[in-house]
C-alpha cells in the first residue's frame, strides 16, 4: 500500500458548484449590507419617478438588480433560438451580448450623472497621471475598475477580434476617454481625469483575463452554423 499517494483531486463539477455557492453567498452578503439604501429608493423607482431613482446611485443599482431576471430570460430565449438554428456555443454569445449591456450601461449612466453645479461650473480636467488616485479612495478605485469590467469580460467572448488583453485595454481606454470628454463638454460638474481612464482601462483588462478560457477563437458569427448536408444526386 502506497501511503505517499496524494489524495484525489475533487471533480471539476464539484469545484464549480463550490465556486458558484461562494459567489452566491458573496452577492447575498453585499445585498444585505446595502439593502437599506436600496430600499430607500424603492418607492420612487417603483413609481417610475425620475428624481430620487434614476438620478441617484442607489436607484440605478436597484433598477439594475430588478433587470437581472428579465436579462436572464432574454439570454435563455436567444440561446434557444440559436440552438434551434444549429449554431454552436449557443449560450456563450447571448450571455456575452446581454452581459455587456447590463453590466456596462448602469455604470456609464452613473458616471454621466450631473453634479449640483452642472451647466454653471465650467468643465474641469486633470491630466497629471496618478495624481487623483490618492483622492479616489478604495471605494472610488473599486467603482472605476468596475465601469468597463463587464465589457472587458464579455467582449472577447463575443468577438474574436477582441480576444487580446492589449486590445481590450485599448477598448476600455477609448470608451473611458469618450466619457471623460463628454463630462467636460456637457459641463456636468465633474472632473475629467486621466486617472479615471487608466483605472477604467485596467478594470477592463483584468476582467478580460478572468474570462480568458471562454474567449472566442473563430471569426464571424455565421461560421458557427453547421454546413448543410446535401442529399446525393440520383
Amino acid at each position: 500500500m502506497n501511503h505517499n499517494a496524494s489524495p484525489s483531486t475533487p471533480p471539476r463539477r464539484t469545484l464549480r458548484v463550490v465556486l458558484l455557492g461562494l459567489a452566491a453567498l458573496g452577492a447575498a452578503s453585499v445585498l444585505y449590507v446595502i439593502r437599506g439604501p436600496l430600499l430607500m429608493s424603492a418607492p420612487r423607482c417603483m413609481a417610475g419617478q425620475w428624481h430620487g431613482c434614476f438620478d441617484t446611485f442607489n436607484g440605478v443599482v436597484l433598477m439594475t438588480l430588478v433587470a437581472v431576471p428579465p436579462a436572464l430570460l432574454l439570454v435563455w430565449a436567444l440561446a434557444r433560438r440559436r440552438r434551434a438554428a444549429g449554431f454552436a456555443a449557443a449560450w456563450r454569445i447571448p450571455l456575452a451580448e446581454v452581459g455587456m449591456v447590463l453590466g456596462t450601461l448602469p455604470f456609464v449612466w452613473m458616471t454621466m450623472m450631473p453634479g449640483s453645479g452642472a451647466g454653471i461650473v465650467p468643465g474641469r480636467f486633470s491630466l497629471v497621471p496618478l495624481r487623483d488616485l490618492v483622492t479616489m479612495g478604495p471605494l472610488g478605485i473599486g467603482g472605476n475598475l468596475l465601469v468597463f469590467a463587464s465589457l472587458g469580460f464579455f467582449a472577447p467572448m463575443r468577438w474574436a477580434a477582441l480576444a487580446s488583453v492589449p486590445r481590450v485595454l485599448a477598448l476600455g481606454a477609448g470608451c473611458s476617454v469618450l466619457i471623460e470628454v463628454a463630462q467636460y463638454v456637457l459641463r456636468l460638474d465633474r472632473v475629467s481625469s486621466v486617472d479615471d481612464v487608466l483605472v477604467n482601462a485596467t478594470g477592463a483588462a483584468l476582467a478580460a483575463l478572468a474570462s480568458r478560457r471562454w474567449w472566442r477563437t473563430t471569426a464571424p458569427d455565421w461560421s458557427d452554423r453547421p454546413e448543410p448536408v446535401l442529399a446525393p444526386a440520383g
